[in-house]
């Protein structure tokens, strides 16, 4: 990868973003999304190109990237979150960063944590970045996390996506879809429960979806088995429609196929995103397993090479420029102060979210039992 000089590579980006903030992001000396007309400049950065093309996005709070320390050496990021949505994120720092350089080995957290604990000392593993808070405490249960400094922590605004050893980085909401040329606002039920018993439009839904399981189990958490299984039981009665995966569902509640789904909130940003006059809105239950949320996150692996770089790298996943990123590439919710989410979604502090710990979630196995027990294809 070419890779432009510190000074005016990483030191005119941070100083611009500081400058003129997300919206003006695209016009700063020509660095960020501006003309690269044979200037010979690799400058297609998607740090510094957020916010073009969403007007009305206000410039990020929180920690800005020039206020931590460089990234120098090399890291092994072991990535249970896809390349296709963080890929980016990694190849800008390299970027920004002359002397950084990062090689990712992308899979499933759960085939990723296997490795790890099968590697043992061995492991090549710096850092486990992850789609879901369950693989970090798997991890740090079994003693291959480092302790965080209080430094990375606190940059977090809400203490119930981090512990000791790993830290959220974006935060993904259950939602319940809707199409509106169907039902307004006002019709739709606050309680996960009505929309097994008192809900009359078409319901969808992704049973085999890891997402999906991961609801079910907050459910079983905070209601019982006994509670669950009669939802099921219900929901199933209720002739709900399975799909594949979460943006099916979601593409089926826009296109007025079913009348509403369960998904975690970013496929409904994504629908929009490419269809913004599509019939679709977010709607939020209350304090139930239908409002729980999960974290993608990171954590320090205890053999990392140089576990100083390893948790500076992390933070730079909490700063200012990388939680935009989130909120705008992959629409989820950042887990910072001062970063909103896309498409006018309230922030994370005023959900009124359960009282789940986040990593449970993907504690899946006895929630599959009792999906196949009551008849769930999956």
């Amino acid at each position: 990868m070419t890779r432009r000089n510190t000074t005016t590579g990483r030191r005119a980006f941070l100083a611009c973003s500081a400058a003129v903030g997300t919206a003006g992001l695209a016009g700063c000396n020509g660095l960020i999304g501006g003309s690269d007309e044979d200037d010979g400049r690799d400058d297609d950065t998607v740090l510094g190109q957020i916010g073009s093309g969403r007007e009305g996005r206000p410039e990020p709070g929180g920690t800005p990237m020039s206020e931590l320390p460089e990234l120098e050496g090399e890291l092994t990021i072991y990535s249970g979150r896809n390349e296709f949505l963080v890929g980016q994120l990694l190849d800008d720092l390299q970027t920004i960063y002359d002397d950084f350089s990062v090689e990712p080995n992308y899979g499933s957290s759960s085939d990723l944590v296997n490795t790890i604990l099968t590697e043992g000392s061995g492991t090549p593993a710096d850092v486990f970045f992850t789609v879901d808070a369950g693989a970090l405490g798997t991890l740090a249960n079994e003693g291959r996390t480092q302790s965080l400094s209080s430094d990375t922590l606190d940059l977090v605004e809400n203490d119930t996506f981090y512990t000791e050893n790993w830290v959220g980085t974006s935060g993904r909401a259950r939602t319940i879809p809707f199409n509106t040329d169907a039902y307004s606002e006002d019709e739709m039920p606050d309680s996960i429960g009505a929309y097994a018993t008192d809900f009359d439009g078409a319901l969808g839904w992704a049973p085999s979806y890891g997402s999906c399981q991961g609801f079910i189990t907050a459910m079983r958490i905070l209601e019982g088995d006994e509670y669950t299984r009669e939802w099921l039981e219900n929901l199933l009665d209720a002739g709900v429609e399975s799909y594949g995966n979460e943006l099916a569902v979601t593409e089926a509640v826009a296109d007025g196929e079913i009348d509403a789904g369960f998904t975690n909130h970013y496929y409904i940003q994504r629908v929009l995103e490419g269809s913004p006059d599509t019939p679709l809105e977010t709607h939020f239950t209350d304090g139930d397993a239908g409002a729980t949320i999960d974290t993608a996150g990171a954590a320090v692996i205890d053999e990392a090479n140089d576990p100083e770089l390893a948790e500076n790298f992390v933070k730079h996943l909490l700063s200012a420029e990388a939680q935009e990123y989130f909120a705008v590439e992959t629409f989820e919710y950042p887990v910072i102060e001062g970063v909103e989410p896309v498409g006018g979604l309230p922030p994370i502090d005023e959900l009124d979210v359960p009282d789940v710990d986040p990593s449970q979630l993907a504690d899946v196995e006895e929630t599959v039992d009792l999906m196949r027990e009551v008849g769930v294809d999956i």
